[in-house]
């Protein structure tokens, strides 16, 4: 083989150990784990007996060819090895080292119906902890070929997570080794890309990305939010304006206007809300729209794009028989989301003009359910989130247009 980029010692010997029934390799993002458990899966595709299926085993498809498949087929990465990977996009099967692979997607629960029956050999997983814990113990249960053997990756989640309560804590009571890589084990990484790294993560998710801590989401969730440094009474001239909305009938209606700067920072610049418990009136769709076209009219404002609650496609239909431009359904991933916002409250690069009064009023009790996180889960509580919601929609929806504003000075 001729061409892989060279391992570390600490990749050598992960791959070295890895020979039990569980092999998991858990850490921060570009430690150099995947690269490890992938090196290790193509030596057992080697050594797989005959009989038994091969899997892959991610979130989705897309993930398994983004995270898995694309690494094996690069040259600069595997050497001579990569043109032993053959997959057509989208094929639920690839051929590698002349086995046939299957690839399952597990979004869900019902994933779990697409193992019975199986009789497995070798599984590899893509970032378990986004696994459902069912349809993990059912592929264990389907490698009853002698010798079998799972690979799998992950990010930290929180301490009370179903892989790390159940698997990796037990690791001596079970036929399970893991292997616990931090940033600084890959030491192949240029300074400024490791730069780059830690500005895109902070607080909690600095800890488990960055650190590879299972650390437990608890408390504020933004609790780099500061009054004092993220209020202003001020407002540069704005380049482009984006607009969230997160829909309510009963629940408050909540819209968030958000702008760019000359100064490349981004600001809340207004806000638009209507709770009807308040009010002691419903307004339909028809009225919500023309409220808020109203309100930017007044503003003399047309945003680029208005991202709209995904759920709220009656209100979605409104707007577009209303002509209002640039309509989308917002990217409704909730962590992701609340990470965007964090980082950019914490990089200084977010502000909120204090006219906004429903957004500084949530913003401050925002917290993460220890409910949840007792199940091993991270969830906000669902309370006093409106315009919260409205501006995670446009924050998170945009970072293609403002990412690059966290590598420079503040």
């Amino acid at each position: 083989m001729t061409g892989p980029l060279p391992l570390s010692d600490k990749q050598v010997d992960s791959i070295r150990r890895a020979t039990r029934r569980i092999n998991l390799w858990h850490g921060s993002v570009r430690s150099g784990k995947t690269i490890a458990s992938l090196v290790r899966f193509l030596l057992a595709i080697r050594r797989a007996p005959a009989s038994g299926l091969i899997v892959i085993c991610g979130r989705s498809l897309q993930t398994i060819e983004r995270n898995c498949l694309d690494p094996l087929s690069d040259a600069a990465l595997f050497g001579d090895l990569a043109a032993e990977v053959h997959h057509t996009r989208g094929a639920t099967t690839a051929v590698i080292l002349g086995r046939v692979v299957h690839l399952v997607g597990a979004a869900d629960a019902r994933a779990e119906g697409r193992l019975r029956g199986m009789t497995a050999s070798l599984a590899y997983c893509d970032e378990v902890t986004l696994l459902p814990a069912a349809f993990f113990r059912q592929l264990l249960a389907r490698l009853s070929v002698p010798g079998a053997m799972l690979i799998g990756t992950t990010n930290p989640d929180g301490p009370a997570h179903w892989l790390k309560v159940d698997y990796l804590d037990r690791a001596r009571e079970l036929d399970l080794v893991d292997f616990h890589f931090k940033l600084d084990d890959n030491p192949s990484l240029p300074e400024a890309y490791v730069a780059a790294l830690a500005a895109e993560y902070t607080g909690l998710w600095r800890r488990r990305m960055v650190l590879g801590e299972w650390v437990v989401a608890e408390g504020a969730i933004y609790d780099m939010y500061d009054a004092e440094r993220h209020v202003v009474d001020e407002l540069p001239p704005m380049r482009r304006h984006w607009l969230g909305i997160d829909y309510g009938t009963t629940a408050p209606f909540a819209a968030v206007l958000l702008g760019l700067g000359t100064d490349d920072r981004l600001y809340v610049c207004a806000e638009w809300r209507h709770d009807s418990r308040l009010a002691h009136r419903q307004l339909t769709d028809a009225a919500y729209s023309r409220a808020v076209r109203e309100w930017l009219a007044g503003l003399d404002v047309t945003p680029e794009w208005t991202f709209v609650d995904p759920a709220a496609t009656s209100y979605i239909t409104q707007m577009w028989a209303d002509g209002h431009p640039g309509i989308a359904r917002a990217d409704n991933t909730v962590i992701d989301g609340i990470r965007d916002v964090a980082n950019v409250l914490d990089a200084g690069r977010l502000f909120i003009h204090r006219s906004c009064a429903g957004l500084l009023d949530e913003a401050p009790a925002y917290v993460w359910s220890d409910e949840a996180a007792a199940k091993g889960e991270d969830k906000p509580v669902k309370t006093d989130d409106h315009s919260l919601d409205a501006l995670r929609y446009a924050i998170h929806s945009t970072k293609h247009e403002w990412q690059h504003l966290l590598t420079t000075a503040a």
